[in-house]
Formats: C-alpha cells, sequence, structure tokens
C-alpha cells in the first residue's frame, strides 16, 4: 500500500459494551484517515447503535466469527475484535495490511504485546496508536437518537445478562425499583425480548404495574434513546451500562468477576458508580448462580450508590454552568 488506505474494513463482531469500548479506536481511525471509507464487520442488529457513533461509513453484518465479512476491496484492515487467532484468520484472506495485536500463532509477527490486565477501552486506543492512529480513551459519547422518547426522565433497572454469573438476583433488582419508586422516581424494566418475562418478575415484585416492564417492546436504537434521556441506570456488567457511561447519565454497575479496572465506566467521572466486591474476585462460582463477588452485593449498598450518582451528575452540571 503507498500513501493513506482509501478503504478501510474494521472487525468488532460482538455486543453493544463491546462496542461502546471501541469507539475511541474507531474515532481514531476516522482522525487520522478523515477521506477514508471505513466499514465497520458488526452484527446487523448494532446498526441504530453504529450510526451514532459518527466515525463509520458503512456496516458489514458478521455474525461473531462463523461468518466472514463482506470481500470487498479494502487497502487495511484493523481487528478489534480479539488478540487472535481466530480473528486475525479471519481478516487474513483479504491480503492488505493488518493492524492487530501480535500472535506468532496466527502469522502475525509484528504489532503490541495483548495484556490481559489492561482495561477494554484502553486496550483498542493501545492498539490504533500503536500502528500510527492515535486515540482518545475519554472519546466515548455516542449522538442522542433524533426522536426523544416519551419516557424520558424514567429510571431504567436493568435486570438481564447474558451469563449466569453476572446475573443479580430478581429480588434485589425489585427491592431497589421498589425503594427507587418510592422515593419518586418514573421506574421501567428494560431489557431484550428474552428478558421480558424476568422484566415482567422483576416489577411484579417491586409492586410496579406491568406496563412498566418494557423488555422485548423497544429495539436497541430505542433503548439508547431511553438510556440518553434517563435520570439513572441501575444495571449488572452489560451494555446498557456503557451506553449511560456513552451519555453521561448517572449509573450503577454491578460487576461480577471482572471488575471495573477492565470493563467499568471512567473513574473520574463519579456519577457513573462502580460496584464490586474485590476481595471475593478470585472465588469459583458456582453453576447458574451469580459470582460470590456479585451476590455479596445488597440492595442497600445499590439505592445509596443510586442516590449519590444523581447527586454527583447534579453537582458536576452546575460546576459547567
Amino acid at each position: 500500500m503507498t500513501g493513506p488506505p482509501a478503504d478501510i474494513l474494521v472487525l468488532r463482531a460482538l455486543g453493544i459494551g463491546d462496542l461502546a469500548t471501541g469507539v475511541p479506536a474507531l474515532r481514531g481511525l476516522r482522525a487520522a484517515y478523515p477521506a477514508a471509507a471505513l466499514t465497520l464487520a458488526a452484527p446487523a442488529w448494532l446498526a441504530p447503535l453504529v450510526d451514532l457513533i459518527g466515525a463509520v461509513d458503512r456496516l458489514d453484518p458478521v455474525d461473531g466469527l462463523r461468518s466472514r465479512p463482506g470481500w470487498g476491496r479494502y487497502d487495511l484492515t484493523v481487528n478489534l475484535h480479539g488478540r487472535g487467532p481466530q480473528s486475525h484468520r479471519l481478516l487474513a484472506p483479504l491480503g492488505v495490511p493488518l493492524w492487530a495485536f501480535r500472535n506468532p500463532e496466527a502469522g502475525c509477527l509484528i504489532g503490541p504485546e495483548w495484556r490481559p490486565d489492561e482495561h477494554e477501552v484502553a486496550r483498542w486506543c493501545r492498539l490504533v496508536a500503536w500502528y500510527g492512529a492515535p486515540a482518545d480513551p475519554a472519546d466515548l459519547r455516542l449522538s442522542a437518537p433524533r426522536a426523544a422518547p416519551a419516557e424520558a426522565g424514567a429510571t431504567l433497572v436493568h435486570p438481564g445478562a447474558k451469563a449466569p454469573a453476572r446475573r443479580w438476583p430478581p429480588e434485589r433488582f425489585a427491592a431497589v425499583a421498589r425503594a427507587l419508586s418510592g422515593a419518586g422516581h418514573r421506574v421501567l424494566i428494560t431489557g431484550s425480548a428474552g428478558d421480558a418475562a424476568l422484566a415482567r418478575h422483576v416489577a411484579g415484585l417491586a409492586g410496579l404495574p406491568g406496563s412498566q416492564a418494557v423488555a422485548g417492546r423497544t429495539d436497541i436504537g430505542e433503548l439508547a434513546g431511553l438510556v440518553a434521556h434517563a435520570r439513572l441506570v441501575v444495571c449488572g456488567d452489560t451494555g446498557i451500562g456503557h451506553l449511560a457511561t456513552a451519555y453521561g447519565t448517572p449509573s450503577v454497575v454491578l460487576f461480577a468477576e471482572l471488575g471495573p479496572h477492565l470493563w467499568g465506566p471512567p473513574a473520574a467521572r463519579p456519577w457513573h458508580r462502580a460496584l464490586w466486591r474485590a476481595d471475593l474476585a478470585g472465588e469459583p462460582p458456582a453453576a447458574d448462580t451469580p459470582h460470590p463477588a456479585l451476590a455479596a452485593l445488597t440492595a442497600a449498598e445499590v439505592v445509596v450508590a443510586a442516590g449519590q450518582a444523581i447527586g454527583d451528575r447534579s453537582h458536576a452540571s452546575h460546576r459547567l454552568l
């Protein structure tokens, strides 16, 4: 390749939180190559969020590493998916320069070394910076969807998570929802379509009407709109917590075995409260139960943290006036 690349393909075929933590690296690429066409290989259902980044020209739908990105003509490929070798090998057939972590097993003999104890945002910023595209780890903000939600100002309680180890007990989410509702919050129980029954269960335990269990009734763009205009988000270590960070919405995020030093919100933003029992992080989880570092957190702790997050956000806003 001579001269700057005209067409760049970036692989990040993962979920909401993975996309959100890759935003600064994508913006670093855009700043380094403003004239290039930047294609992101990611799941099709993330399209509404990809549009809110402002650095991506096209989405190439890819379902994890089980399918290949469209074989267009590119001048550069960038692996923001993982350390390899599978993700490296997915891009190798394109036969163009690859920005990736060094992985001799995949035939990638140059690049920075992978650090297992590195925060996910810093990791991908370091990768693109190593190759000459500096990125700002604090550049996490997403644009808000154009249409404001009817439920602007709601507090969102999000009890779902993919892995059982990251699912805080629904009874505790319900206790938090009940306490916040009693304090004057308009509480909505959010989630995916697969979380609909869980959301109704939590709403029932909290004494909330079923209409306030909105899991499965919002697509990903509508969920982003709810978060952008929310009063507060309470959730486990899952994608909606990263949306709260992207929109500066006060949040309380509950962590399991992987702590906030790896996946949490920026420490400099105190209105994002990360709760974690670091002393229990090394304990082995039992099957289909919350990890001990998560299970040790109480509803009372979360309610207190919620008040602190809202107060810190209010104080920060006043300082900017």
